[in-house]
């Protein structure tokens, strides 16, 4: 992992958006750190996810009736 930290930098030479967060602070110290890659996991995650998913599918239209269906007994 990359790291670089710069101390007494001028906050003016950020941007804007940091900016606004200071509330008028002359130098800063920045820290800024390379990420690790974290979307083929994610991606690996999903994959599983969608496997696990067990047949038969329901239809939008078999679910409504299925709530409609537990509605009316609520009714009585």
């Amino acid at each position: 992992m990359n790291k670089i930290v710069r101390r007494h930098y001028p906050a003016a030479n950020l941007p804007e958006d940091l900016r606004r967060e200071l509330d008028g602070a002359r130098d800063v110290t920045i820290t800024i750190e390379t990420e690790e890659e974290a979307l083929p996991g994610r991606l690996t995650l999903l994959e599983e996810l969608f496997a696990s998913r067990r047949p038969p599918f329901r239809t939008k239209e078999e679910i409504d009736e299925d709530l409609r269906r537990d509605r009316d007994d609520w009714d009585r």
